[in-house]
């Protein structure tokens, strides 16, 4: 299969892509009972202690080189620690709970939502003009996942989405750690294994009988068979995890890291397909949209990009601590709600 640049650029739609409506919307049921009840599922979470060592960032075997996923560099990393799991609504809602924060999908009045969730006629106007598949929604955000009169329901163990970088950063602060480095992230999703192309090592999945992550089966965009298992978001712990025992570094959903996306190149093909992305954050690791003739971005090395205050329906948050920030939290470390 041809990569084909300007396809692959709207995997993860930005605020910019359509106009928006910021007026707010309803909210249908009572926002505080719904983080309420999910905040009360938080039981705590689990954290992975990986050794200090040297990784491998990026690949020799660029599938989209547009993106620079290549040349492969070594690095050398201190210990760190990292969530098991990407985090959860419930999580995030004791977080909310607390804190009173309010996510820029909920203060902006929207969120990309994938149309597969929404009824044929919902939003078609606010479609993205490149991907349709994606519609901005008004009131959509983290615990109403499909706009307040959507049926899908923000469930306690699936990973939280709709949150921007932003909003992962600020709940980085109030968890005690922060987002990792894409050198971090691939040393984590690596799981000790080398150089692999994915974290389980080097099968690829496929439709039948081999589902070793939440990702796409079918015809892209408007035939998920959902042979894995979900149409949407997994549970954070569905799934083999790695060697390091983290699950879900491939699929599910994206996750931000802390660094910006730059491209080096001079080629202005790669050039003109990162124009306009200055501020841009990476984020890594693919979803359950992810499919290999649209977005074959579940490998490790690959990677894409968003605006910071951008949020969608499949892009959530792994932390990662420098031991001493640990400490505090270690007698929450329970198995995750």
């Amino acid at each position: 299969m041809e990569a084909d640049a300007a396809s692959q650029s709207c995997c993860t739609p930005d605020r910019d892509a359509v106009a928006h409506d910021k007026a707010k919307a309803s909210q249908g049921t009572s926002a505080s009972a719904i983080i309420t009840a999910l905040a009360a599922h938080y039981k705590g979470h689990e954290i992975a202690e990986l050794p200090a060592g040297e990784g491998i960032i990026g690949t020799d075997n660029a599938f989209l080189p547009v993106d620079e996923e290549g040349p492969a560099r070594r690095v050398k990393l201190s210990s760190f620690q990292i969530d098991k799991t990407a985090v959860t609504n419930a999580r995030f809602a004791a977080f909310v709970a607390e804190t009173g924060y309010q996510t820029e999908a909920e203060r902006l009045g929207d969120s990309f939502v994938f149309f597969g969730f929404l009824p044929p006629e919902k939003n078609p106007q606010n479609a993205v003009a490149a991907a349709p598949w994606w519609r901005a929604v008004k009131g959509a955000c983290w615990y109403q996942p499909a706009g307040p009169d959507g049926a899908l329901k923000a469930e306690p163990n699936h990973p939280v989405v709709h949150v921007s970088w932003h909003d992962a950063m600020a709940f980085a602060k109030w968890a005690g750690g922060r987002l990792p480095s894409e050198a971090e992230w691939e040393y984590a999703a690596r799981g000790g294994r080398g150089n692999v192309t994915f974290p389980w090592g080097e099968q690829e999945p496929d439709e039948e009988s081999f589902f070793p992550c939440n990702i796409w089966q079918g015809q892209f965009p408007n035939d998920n068979k959902a042979a894995d298992g979900y149409f949407g978001t997994a549970p954070v712990d569905a799934f083999q995890p790695n060697d390091y025992g983290l699950y879900n570094m491939a699929g599910n959903v994206w996750e931000w890291t802390s660094q910006t996306f730059k491209v080096k190149s001079l080629k202005k093909t790669i050039k003109q397909a990162h124009l306009g992305k200055t501020g841009y954050k990476i984020v890594k690791g693919g979803s359950f949209l992810c499919h290999i003739s649209y977005c074959y971005r579940y490998r490790i090395a690959a990677r894409t990009s968003n605006s910071p205050d951008s949020s969608t329906s499949h892009m959530g948050i792994r932390l990662v601590y420098d031991e001493a920030s640990t400490n505090a939290m270690k007698s929450g470390q329970a198995s995750g709600s």
